[in-house]
């Protein structure tokens, strides 16, 4: 059985820095990505098919499923996307402790979503160069590092409101995947 890919393969137009896309997302983040529209009130999910889909919901929706295959056919830029945002969730699950109260899991995992010293594709410390292309210059890098900061930012408080969906206890279900490593690696 193949791992799940992203949808937004097909999206026309995507902006590329090196081979990595980026792609427009519902976020109230300040960064370099297009917005799409927020959610109607009471709405928490959306489906493909919404015109707020974004590939964080995507990364969330195909998390579990994905972390159970050690290796992943890369169709496209959008699915190098979805390979960083698995990686993020698996650093930020492992900020996670059994017992810990929300406020708690918030102070981490934000502390690791706003940590502005991570590696990017062409760093030395990236964990999948082979992957990804660098980007061709500075700016570039720039751009880049300011997307996946918003990108993380805004997939630590969606994965926060899953985790404790239920009150102030974390989900067991979600934190049974803190030990999984995506094709065997981290950030």
């Amino acid at each position: 059985m193949p791992a799940y890919h992203s949808v937004f393969l097909d999206e026309p137009n995507q902006q590329l820095i090196g081979n990595f896309a980026l792609l427009p997302l519902r976020t109230r983040t300040r960064g370099p990505a297009l917005q799409l529209p927020a959610l109607p009130p009471n709405v928490t999910e959306v489906d493909a098919s919404h015109e707020s889909y974004d590939p964080l919901d995507e990364i969330l929706s195909l998390f579990r499923a994905n972390t159970f295959f050690r290796n992943f056919e890369i169709k496209g830029p959008a699915d190098r996307v979805l390979i960083y945002g698995i990686l993020f969730v698996s650093e930020a699950l492992g900020k996670i402790r059994s017992g810990m109260s929300r406020r708690e899991a918030e102070k981490s995992v934000m502390n690791t979503a706003l940590d502005t010293n991570f590696s990017i594709p062409g760093d030395a410390s990236f964990p999948l160069n082979q992957a990804f292309e660098p980007p061709r210059d500075r700016n570039e890098a720039e751009v880049l590092r300011q997307y996946i900061s918003q990108m993380r930012q805004e997939l630590a408080v969606r994965l926060l409101a899953k985790v404790y969906a239920d009150g102030d206890t974390p989900s067991k279900w979600w934190l049974s995947f803190t030990k999984r490593k995506f094709m065997g690696k981290s950030l």
